[in-house]
Protein backbone atom coordinates (compact mmCIF):
# COMPACT_ATOMS: atom_id res chain seq x y z
CA UNK A 1 0.00 0.00 0.00
CA UNK A 2 1.58 3.21 -0.80
CA UNK A 3 2.49 5.44 1.77
CA UNK A 4 -0.38 8.31 2.69
CA UNK A 5 0.78 12.03 0.74
CA UNK A 6 1.00 14.86 3.16
CA UNK A 7 -0.64 17.95 2.30
CA UNK A 8 0.87 21.31 1.88
CA UNK A 9 1.29 23.05 4.74
CA UNK A 10 -0.89 26.16 3.37
CA UNK A 11 -3.94 24.75 1.95
CA UNK A 12 -4.58 25.70 -1.87
CA UNK A 13 -7.53 27.87 -2.27
CA UNK A 14 -9.65 27.49 -4.99
CA UNK A 15 -9.13 30.45 -6.95
CA UNK A 16 -5.22 30.16 -6.81
CA UNK A 17 -3.91 30.41 -10.30
CA UNK A 18 -0.05 30.29 -9.75
CA UNK A 19 1.09 30.53 -13.29
CA UNK A 20 -1.25 33.28 -14.25
CA UNK A 21 -0.03 35.41 -11.16
CA UNK A 22 3.30 34.76 -11.80
CA UNK A 23 3.20 35.96 -15.54
CA UNK A 24 0.92 39.16 -14.15
CA UNK A 25 3.28 39.94 -11.48
CA UNK A 26 6.56 39.64 -14.00
CA UNK A 27 4.61 41.95 -16.97
CA UNK A 28 3.47 44.43 -13.96
CA UNK A 29 6.83 44.88 -12.92
CA UNK A 30 8.37 44.92 -16.26
CA UNK A 31 6.26 47.64 -17.11
CA UNK A 32 6.75 49.46 -13.84
CA UNK A 33 10.73 49.40 -14.81
CA UNK A 34 10.23 50.36 -18.38
CA UNK A 35 8.17 53.43 -17.15
CA UNK A 36 11.39 54.24 -14.84
CA UNK A 37 13.71 54.13 -18.02
CA UNK A 38 11.35 56.02 -20.04
CA UNK A 39 11.92 58.61 -17.42
CA UNK A 40 15.41 58.94 -16.62
CA UNK A 41 15.40 58.85 -20.78
CA UNK A 42 13.41 62.46 -20.88
CA UNK A 43 15.30 64.05 -18.21
CA UNK A 44 18.35 64.53 -20.42
CA UNK A 45 21.50 62.93 -21.84
CA UNK A 46 23.04 59.90 -19.50
CA UNK A 47 26.41 60.85 -17.84
CA UNK A 48 28.42 58.34 -20.02
CA UNK A 49 27.96 57.71 -23.99
CA UNK A 50 29.91 54.77 -23.82
CA UNK A 51 26.73 53.08 -25.08
CA UNK A 52 25.19 54.88 -27.37
CA UNK A 53 28.44 54.56 -29.90
CA UNK A 54 28.42 50.86 -28.97
CA UNK A 55 24.64 50.78 -29.88
CA UNK A 56 24.03 53.04 -32.26
CA UNK A 57 27.78 53.19 -34.41
CA UNK A 58 30.15 55.96 -33.90
CA UNK A 59 28.44 58.08 -36.72
CA UNK A 60 24.92 57.70 -35.87
CA UNK A 61 24.24 61.02 -34.56
CA UNK A 62 22.27 59.18 -31.73
CA UNK A 63 19.16 61.03 -32.25
CA UNK A 64 16.80 58.07 -33.15
CA UNK A 65 14.52 57.63 -30.20
CA UNK A 66 14.46 53.53 -30.60
CA UNK A 67 18.20 53.47 -30.59
CA UNK A 68 18.32 55.70 -27.65
CA UNK A 69 16.38 53.81 -25.53
CA UNK A 70 18.54 50.64 -26.33
CA UNK A 71 21.53 52.20 -26.11
CA UNK A 72 20.31 53.73 -21.91
CA UNK A 73 19.57 50.06 -21.57
CA UNK A 74 23.31 48.75 -22.44
CA UNK A 75 24.88 50.48 -19.86
CA UNK A 76 27.53 49.62 -17.57
CA UNK A 77 28.94 45.68 -18.39
CA UNK A 78 25.71 45.35 -20.62
CA UNK A 79 28.62 47.31 -23.22
CA UNK A 80 30.72 44.81 -23.18
CA UNK A 81 28.33 41.49 -23.51
CA UNK A 82 26.45 43.15 -26.52
CA UNK A 83 30.18 44.63 -28.06
CA UNK A 84 31.75 40.68 -27.53
CA UNK A 85 28.85 39.48 -28.78
CA UNK A 86 29.14 41.16 -32.55
CA UNK A 87 32.95 41.10 -32.66
CA UNK A 88 34.28 38.60 -30.36
CA UNK A 89 36.64 38.54 -27.61
CA UNK A 90 39.53 40.77 -29.08
CA UNK A 91 41.02 42.08 -25.83
CA UNK A 92 42.70 40.55 -22.88
CA UNK A 93 39.97 42.36 -20.14
CA UNK A 94 37.10 40.67 -22.32
CA UNK A 95 37.70 37.72 -21.03
CA UNK A 96 36.28 38.55 -18.21
CA UNK A 97 32.33 38.18 -20.19
CA UNK A 98 33.76 35.81 -22.89
CA UNK A 99 31.51 33.20 -21.10
CA UNK A 100 27.96 32.19 -22.05
CA UNK A 101 26.10 35.21 -22.66
CA UNK A 102 27.72 36.57 -25.93
CA UNK A 103 27.65 32.96 -27.29
CA UNK A 104 24.37 33.01 -26.66
CA UNK A 105 23.27 36.31 -28.30
CA UNK A 106 25.47 36.04 -31.20
CA UNK A 107 24.01 32.21 -32.11
CA UNK A 108 20.61 34.05 -31.45
CA UNK A 109 21.76 37.04 -33.86
CA UNK A 110 22.99 34.71 -36.21
CA UNK A 111 20.26 32.05 -36.26
CA UNK A 112 17.89 35.26 -37.37
CA UNK A 113 19.76 36.58 -40.36
CA UNK A 114 20.09 32.53 -41.50
CA UNK A 115 16.45 32.32 -41.18
CA UNK A 116 16.28 35.41 -43.58
CA UNK A 117 15.55 37.84 -41.47
CA UNK A 118 17.54 41.36 -42.05
CA UNK A 119 19.88 42.47 -39.27
CA UNK A 120 18.77 46.06 -37.91
CA UNK A 121 22.03 46.91 -37.78
CA UNK A 122 23.04 50.60 -38.95
CA UNK A 123 25.53 50.86 -41.70
CA UNK A 124 28.32 52.43 -39.20
CA UNK A 125 28.59 49.16 -37.50
CA UNK A 126 25.95 49.42 -34.27
CA UNK A 127 25.02 46.96 -32.20
CA UNK A 128 21.32 47.11 -31.94
CA UNK A 129 20.74 43.65 -33.04
CA UNK A 130 22.57 42.26 -30.45
CA UNK A 131 21.73 44.86 -27.74
CA UNK A 132 18.14 43.58 -28.76
CA UNK A 133 19.13 40.38 -28.23
CA UNK A 134 19.92 40.37 -25.34
CA UNK A 135 17.80 41.91 -23.81
CA UNK A 136 15.27 39.62 -25.13
CA UNK A 137 17.06 36.75 -23.89
CA UNK A 138 17.34 38.74 -20.28
CA UNK A 139 13.65 39.45 -19.64
CA UNK A 140 12.74 35.44 -21.48
CA UNK A 141 15.41 33.92 -18.96
CA UNK A 142 14.49 35.99 -16.00
CA UNK A 143 10.39 34.78 -16.62
CA UNK A 144 11.23 31.31 -16.98
CA UNK A 145 13.32 31.17 -13.96
CA UNK A 146 10.64 32.76 -11.68
CA UNK A 147 8.39 29.54 -13.16
CA UNK A 148 11.44 26.93 -12.02
CA UNK A 149 11.91 28.48 -8.70
CA UNK A 150 8.22 28.08 -8.64
CA UNK A 151 8.40 24.45 -9.35
CA UNK A 152 11.69 23.84 -7.21
CA UNK A 153 9.56 25.28 -3.87
CA UNK A 154 6.89 22.62 -5.39
CA UNK A 155 9.17 19.83 -5.02
CA UNK A 156 11.14 20.74 -1.95
CA UNK A 157 8.70 22.07 0.36
CA UNK A 158 5.44 21.09 -1.39
CA UNK A 159 3.46 24.12 -0.59
CA UNK A 160 2.22 25.87 -3.06
CA UNK A 161 1.90 29.32 -1.17
CA UNK A 162 5.11 29.35 -0.22
CA UNK A 163 6.78 28.59 -3.62
CA UNK A 164 4.44 31.31 -5.27
CA UNK A 165 5.18 34.37 -2.97
CA UNK A 166 9.14 32.84 -3.18
CA UNK A 167 8.64 33.09 -7.28
CA UNK A 168 7.36 36.58 -6.87
CA UNK A 169 10.10 38.19 -4.36
CA UNK A 170 12.76 36.54 -7.42
CA UNK A 171 10.84 39.16 -10.17
CA UNK A 172 10.36 41.51 -7.61
CA UNK A 173 14.41 41.64 -7.06
CA UNK A 174 16.40 44.14 -5.83
CA UNK A 175 18.54 43.73 -9.37
CA UNK A 176 16.00 45.44 -10.24
CA UNK A 177 16.92 46.92 -14.17
CA UNK A 178 20.04 44.55 -14.18
CA UNK A 179 17.54 41.42 -15.10
CA UNK A 180 16.09 43.30 -17.92
CA UNK A 181 19.13 44.21 -19.84
CA UNK A 182 22.29 42.53 -21.53
CA UNK A 183 23.10 40.97 -18.33
CA UNK A 184 24.27 37.09 -17.53
CA UNK A 185 22.44 37.14 -14.05
CA UNK A 186 18.72 35.69 -15.38
CA UNK A 187 20.39 33.16 -17.45
CA UNK A 188 22.62 32.16 -14.81
CA UNK A 189 19.76 32.13 -12.27
CA UNK A 190 17.56 29.82 -15.14
CA UNK A 191 20.28 27.72 -15.00
CA UNK A 192 20.77 27.18 -11.03
CA UNK A 193 17.12 26.91 -10.54
CA UNK A 194 16.95 24.49 -13.21
CA UNK A 195 20.11 22.28 -11.84
CA UNK A 196 18.67 22.49 -8.24
CA UNK A 197 15.76 20.98 -9.48
CA UNK A 198 17.30 18.09 -11.02
CA UNK A 199 19.09 17.12 -7.45
CA UNK A 200 15.56 18.44 -5.85
CA UNK A 201 13.83 15.38 -8.36
CA UNK A 202 17.25 13.34 -7.36
CA UNK A 203 15.98 13.27 -3.92
CA UNK A 204 12.36 12.44 -4.51
CA UNK A 205 13.51 9.52 -6.88
CA UNK A 206 15.99 7.97 -4.20
CA UNK A 207 13.91 4.67 -4.26
CA UNK A 208 14.90 4.32 -8.27
CA UNK A 209 18.44 4.49 -8.15
CA UNK A 210 18.53 5.09 -12.63
CA UNK A 211 16.44 8.58 -11.96
CA UNK A 212 18.27 9.70 -9.51
CA UNK A 213 22.10 9.24 -10.33
CA UNK A 214 20.75 10.10 -14.05
CA UNK A 215 19.24 13.29 -12.65
CA UNK A 216 22.25 14.65 -10.84
CA UNK A 217 24.66 13.96 -13.83
CA UNK A 218 22.34 16.33 -15.44
CA UNK A 219 22.15 18.73 -12.62
CA UNK A 220 25.99 18.62 -12.92
CA UNK A 221 25.73 19.79 -16.70
CA UNK A 222 23.01 22.67 -16.25
CA UNK A 223 25.27 23.82 -13.36
CA UNK A 224 28.16 24.21 -15.57
CA UNK A 225 26.28 26.16 -18.07
CA UNK A 226 25.92 28.56 -15.54
CA UNK A 227 29.03 28.45 -14.24
CA UNK A 228 30.07 29.25 -17.69
CA UNK A 229 27.55 32.55 -17.77
CA UNK A 230 29.20 33.89 -14.03
CA UNK A 231 31.98 32.59 -12.36
CA UNK A 232 30.10 32.20 -9.04
CA UNK A 233 28.54 29.31 -10.57
CA UNK A 234 31.01 27.26 -9.32
CA UNK A 235 29.47 27.44 -5.88
CA UNK A 236 27.39 25.24 -7.17
CA UNK A 237 29.30 22.65 -6.53
CA UNK A 238 28.77 22.58 -2.91
CA UNK A 239 25.81 20.41 -3.18
CA UNK A 240 27.93 17.68 -4.94
CA UNK A 241 30.68 17.82 -2.58
CA UNK A 242 28.35 17.63 0.44
CA UNK A 243 26.84 14.62 -0.79
CA UNK A 244 29.65 13.40 -1.08
CA UNK A 245 31.00 13.70 2.28
CA UNK A 246 27.17 12.60 3.51
CA UNK A 247 27.30 9.47 1.46
CA UNK A 248 31.35 8.09 2.41
CA UNK A 249 30.19 6.96 5.56
CA UNK A 250 27.58 4.21 3.99
CA UNK A 251 30.06 2.49 1.50
CA UNK A 252 30.86 -0.11 3.69
CA UNK A 253 27.21 -0.68 5.02
CA UNK A 254 25.92 -0.77 0.76
CA UNK A 255 28.86 -0.62 -1.26
CA UNK A 256 27.34 -1.19 -4.67
CA UNK A 257 24.64 1.63 -4.39
CA UNK A 258 26.39 4.29 -2.66
CA UNK A 259 29.40 3.99 -5.45
CA UNK A 260 26.64 4.65 -7.52
CA UNK A 261 25.84 7.92 -6.17
CA UNK A 262 29.19 8.81 -5.81
CA UNK A 263 30.32 7.60 -9.26
CA UNK A 264 26.98 10.54 -10.35
CA UNK A 265 27.91 13.13 -7.98
CA UNK A 266 31.96 13.03 -9.00
CA UNK A 267 30.48 13.18 -13.01
CA UNK A 268 28.40 15.71 -11.99
CA UNK A 269 30.79 18.01 -10.16
CA UNK A 270 33.51 17.51 -12.88
CA UNK A 271 30.73 19.42 -15.31
CA UNK A 272 30.21 22.01 -12.72
CA UNK A 273 34.14 22.73 -12.78
CA UNK A 274 34.10 22.48 -16.62
CA UNK A 275 31.67 25.49 -16.79
CA UNK A 276 34.92 27.05 -15.52
CA UNK A 277 37.55 25.35 -16.51
CA UNK A 278 36.59 25.71 -20.32
CA UNK A 279 36.94 28.96 -21.00
CA UNK A 280 40.15 29.31 -19.27
CA UNK A 281 41.73 26.53 -21.48
CA UNK A 282 40.70 28.25 -24.62
CA UNK A 283 42.35 31.52 -23.67
CA UNK A 284 45.36 29.83 -22.00
CA UNK A 285 45.80 28.05 -25.57
CA UNK A 286 44.92 31.77 -27.31
CA UNK A 287 47.45 33.92 -25.34
CA UNK A 288 50.09 31.47 -23.40
CA UNK A 289 51.04 29.07 -26.60
CA UNK A 290 53.72 31.45 -27.71
CA UNK A 291 53.09 30.74 -31.01
CA UNK A 292 52.57 34.52 -32.05
CA UNK A 293 56.10 35.49 -30.73
CA UNK A 294 54.43 38.44 -27.98
CA UNK A 295 55.92 37.77 -24.32
CA UNK A 296 53.39 35.55 -22.53
CA UNK A 297 51.38 37.17 -19.88
CA UNK A 298 52.12 36.95 -16.54
CA UNK A 299 49.05 35.08 -15.44
CA UNK A 300 50.46 32.08 -18.20
CA UNK A 301 53.42 31.66 -15.56
CA UNK A 302 50.40 30.83 -12.58
CA UNK A 303 50.43 27.48 -10.92
CA UNK A 304 46.65 27.54 -11.80
CA UNK A 305 46.39 30.09 -15.06
CA UNK A 306 43.41 31.91 -15.13
CA UNK A 307 42.82 34.83 -16.92
CA UNK A 308 39.75 35.24 -15.54
CA UNK A 309 41.46 36.15 -12.02
CA UNK A 310 44.23 38.28 -13.86
CA UNK A 311 41.92 40.21 -15.73
CA UNK A 312 39.77 40.73 -12.60
CA UNK A 313 42.84 42.02 -10.17
CA UNK A 314 45.07 43.80 -13.30
CA UNK A 315 41.91 45.80 -14.65
CA UNK A 316 39.20 46.11 -11.77
CA UNK A 317 40.95 45.59 -8.43
CA UNK A 318 39.35 42.98 -7.39
CA UNK A 319 41.01 40.67 -5.09
CA UNK A 320 40.68 40.10 -1.17
CA UNK A 321 40.39 42.82 1.00
CA UNK A 322 41.17 45.16 -1.87
CA UNK A 323 37.87 47.09 -1.92
CA UNK A 324 38.46 47.84 1.67
CA UNK A 325 38.88 51.70 1.19
CA UNK A 326 37.22 54.58 2.85
CA UNK A 327 35.69 56.12 -0.48
CA UNK A 328 33.60 52.64 -0.91
CA UNK A 329 32.15 53.06 2.34
CA UNK A 330 28.80 54.14 0.52
CA UNK A 331 28.56 51.36 -1.50
CA UNK A 332 29.37 49.04 1.38
CA UNK A 333 26.39 50.49 3.51
CA UNK A 334 24.54 49.93 0.11
CA UNK A 335 25.13 46.11 0.13
CA UNK A 336 24.53 45.69 3.66
CA UNK A 337 20.51 44.71 3.43
CA UNK A 338 21.13 42.40 0.91
CA UNK A 339 24.04 40.84 2.79
CA UNK A 340 22.47 40.49 6.05
CA UNK A 341 19.25 38.82 3.91
CA UNK A 342 21.81 36.31 2.43
CA UNK A 343 23.90 35.60 5.98
CA UNK A 344 20.63 35.27 8.13
CA UNK A 345 18.55 33.25 5.77
CA UNK A 346 20.99 30.91 5.05
CA UNK A 347 21.56 30.52 8.99
CA UNK A 348 18.72 29.92 10.21
CA UNK A 349 18.40 26.89 6.82
CA UNK A 350 20.78 25.46 8.32
CA UNK A 351 19.24 25.05 12.00
CA UNK A 352 17.10 22.33 9.56
CA UNK A 353 13.75 24.22 10.25
CA UNK A 354 11.66 24.30 8.27
CA UNK A 355 12.61 20.78 7.46
CA UNK A 356 11.25 19.89 3.24
CA UNK A 357 8.07 17.57 3.26
CA UNK A 358 8.64 13.59 1.88
CA UNK A 359 7.10 10.71 2.39
CA UNK A 360 10.06 8.32 3.21
CA UNK A 361 12.91 9.33 5.90
CA UNK A 362 15.62 9.17 3.14
CA UNK A 363 13.98 11.37 0.42
CA UNK A 364 13.23 13.71 3.73
CA UNK A 365 17.44 13.81 4.26
CA UNK A 366 18.59 14.38 0.97
CA UNK A 367 16.10 17.18 0.40
CA UNK A 368 17.15 18.48 3.51
CA UNK A 369 20.86 17.95 2.93
CA UNK A 370 19.94 19.83 -0.75
CA UNK A 371 18.81 22.58 1.14
CA UNK A 372 21.65 23.00 3.77
CA UNK A 373 23.99 22.97 1.00
CA UNK A 374 22.17 25.44 -0.80
CA UNK A 375 22.51 27.94 2.38
CA UNK A 376 26.39 27.34 2.81
CA UNK A 377 26.93 28.35 -1.09
CA UNK A 378 24.57 31.36 -0.22
CA UNK A 379 26.65 32.37 2.72
CA UNK A 380 29.92 31.76 0.92
CA UNK A 381 28.86 34.32 -1.93
CA UNK A 382 28.15 36.50 0.70
CA UNK A 383 31.47 36.06 2.70
CA UNK A 384 33.17 36.46 -0.84
CA UNK A 385 30.92 39.53 -2.00
CA UNK A 386 32.17 41.37 1.80
CA UNK A 387 35.32 40.41 1.48
CA UNK A 388 37.01 39.69 -2.36
CA UNK A 389 34.32 41.53 -4.80
CA UNK A 390 32.97 44.63 -5.35
CA UNK A 391 30.44 44.70 -2.54
CA UNK A 392 27.67 46.16 -4.45
CA UNK A 393 27.17 43.58 -7.01
CA UNK A 394 25.66 41.59 -4.30
CA UNK A 395 22.38 43.15 -4.91
CA UNK A 396 22.34 41.70 -8.76
CA UNK A 397 24.14 38.43 -8.15
CA UNK A 398 22.67 37.16 -5.21
CA UNK A 399 19.09 36.40 -7.80
CA UNK A 400 21.17 33.29 -8.94
CA UNK A 401 19.83 31.77 -5.03
CA UNK A 402 16.91 30.36 -4.22
CA UNK A 403 16.98 30.00 0.07
CA UNK A 404 16.82 33.62 0.87
CA UNK A 405 13.26 34.10 -1.92
CA UNK A 406 11.81 31.09 0.66
CA UNK A 407 13.05 32.68 4.03
CA UNK A 408 11.43 36.14 2.92
CA UNK A 409 8.50 34.60 1.54
CA UNK A 410 7.54 32.63 4.13
CA UNK A 411 8.20 35.82 7.01
CA UNK A 412 5.61 37.63 4.73
CA UNK A 413 3.43 34.20 4.88
CA UNK A 414 4.04 34.81 8.72
CA UNK A 415 3.17 38.38 8.64
CA UNK A 416 6.36 39.01 10.32
CA UNK A 417 7.77 42.89 9.89
CA UNK A 418 10.72 42.13 8.74
CA UNK A 419 9.33 40.29 5.65
CA UNK A 420 7.26 43.41 5.06
CA UNK A 421 10.56 45.75 5.40
CA UNK A 422 12.24 43.29 3.53
CA UNK A 423 10.23 43.63 0.24
CA UNK A 424 9.60 48.01 0.55
CA UNK A 425 14.07 47.83 0.55
CA UNK A 426 13.60 45.70 -2.56
CA UNK A 427 10.96 47.38 -4.44
CA UNK A 428 12.62 51.08 -3.07
CA UNK A 429 16.31 49.90 -4.44
CA UNK A 430 15.20 48.70 -7.73
CA UNK A 431 13.59 52.11 -8.79
CA UNK A 432 16.40 54.32 -7.11
CA UNK A 433 18.39 51.59 -9.25
CA UNK A 434 16.95 51.31 -12.70
CA UNK A 435 16.63 55.26 -12.78
CA UNK A 436 20.43 55.26 -11.97
CA UNK A 437 21.42 52.39 -14.60
CA UNK A 438 19.73 54.16 -17.22
CA UNK A 439 21.98 57.22 -16.49
CA UNK A 440 24.73 55.61 -16.50
CA UNK A 441 25.60 56.72 -12.94
CA UNK A 442 26.51 53.82 -9.83
CA UNK A 443 26.27 51.86 -8.36
CA UNK A 444 26.44 48.70 -10.73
Amino acid sequence: MAPKQQPDRHPKPAHLRPYHTLLLSFAAWKLFLFAVTLGSLLVGEAYDTSAGLVVQGPGSGGNHSVSRLIARLTSWDAIYFVSISRRGCRFEQDWAFCGGLPVVVRGFVKGLEYLGFSSPSVSDGGAVPEALAGILIANTAHLLSALVLYRLGQVIWRDQILSLVSAIMHIISPAGLFLSVPYAETSFALLSFSGYLLLALSCRAEQRPLYRDLYTVLAGILFGFATAFRSNGILNGIPFAWEVLRHLPKLSQRPTDTLRQLLALGVGGVFVAAGSLGPQAVAYSRFCSGTSGAPLRPWCQGYFPSIYTFVQQHYWNVGFLRYWALSNLPLFLLATPMLMILLKSGVEQLSGRPRPVADKPAESARLLSLVQSAAVAQILLAVLALTSYHVQIITRISTGYPVWCWWVAASLIRGDKTGTRILMFMVIYASIQGALFTSFLPPA
